[in-house]
């Protein structure tokens, strides 16, 4: 798993994602993208989601929802 996803087990489980070996990468990216930090920047993607999560959890579950509706 990515370094950050075991943080955001609570952030899935509100969003509705169940993440798999088969969607781990496609879910990964769709963070990354979410938060504007270029693919396989681990580190600056946790900082930024972890501030986003501190501002607004709702907010940021919202997004990751829709934006993994789109895509799985």
């Amino acid at each position: 798993m990515t370094c950050y996803f075991r943080h955001l087990k609570a952030v899935f489980k509100k969003a509705g994602v169940r993440v798999t070996e088969e969607n781990r990468k496609e879910v990964d990216r769709i963070v990354h993208s979410i938060v504007g930090i270029g693919y396989k920047n681990c580190p600056a993607t946790w900082r930024e989601v972890k501030r986003r999560i501190a501002a607004d959890e709702e907010k940021f579950t919202s997004e990751l929802r829709e934006a993994l509706s789109k895509k799985l």
